[in-house]
């Protein structure tokens, strides 16, 4: 059985998000999503719309997804600790990235492959957000 592993905000979601969850269930038997935590997205400087416990519940709802853990920290080596996935899944903006050069080494060392697919073109949540909040400008702003 082949256990495969992603992580995201997934606040606000969207398509490209089911396509990655969709995606990465086509390529191992049990998904397990782990789902970032207010605290580490305030960590990131950035503020999710929706709650952790909402969008916890919204991506273990999808009929994709096997199980699902709060994501923590950005380690992904730690996680992999805990859960022994054989696979993880990851956005394409990664690629050749220092960071996740570094887990290859890692994951390559303890046989875990690192799927790399590309971002749904002309989605994202910080899209998504901005539209929403030059919507709402527009409606706030009285009539000439």
């Amino acid at each position: 059985m082949i256990t495969g592993y992603t992580t995201g905000v997934f606040d606000l979601f969207h398509i490209g998000h089911l396509n990655l969850l969709k995606n990465a269930k086509g390529l191992c038997d049990k998904l397990i999503v782990g789902v970032t935590t207010d605290e580490l997205v305030a960590y990131k400087n950035k503020r999710a719309v929706i709650p952790f416990a909402e969008r916890l519940e919204i991506v273990r709802s999808i009929q994709y997804v096997d199980a699902t853990v709060a994501q923590q920290s950005m380690d992904k080596m730690e996680m992999w600790q805990k859960l022994k996935f054989d696979v993880i899944f990851v956005g394409d903006d990664w690629y050749a990235h220092p960071k996740w050069e570094k887990y290859e080494e890692e994951f390559n060392a303890v046989g875990v492959k690192i799927v790399y697919f590309p971002y749904t073109k002309g989605t994202s949540s910080t899209l998504i957000n901005e539209i929403l909040l030059k919507e709402r400008e527009s409606l706030s702003k009285p009539n000439d």
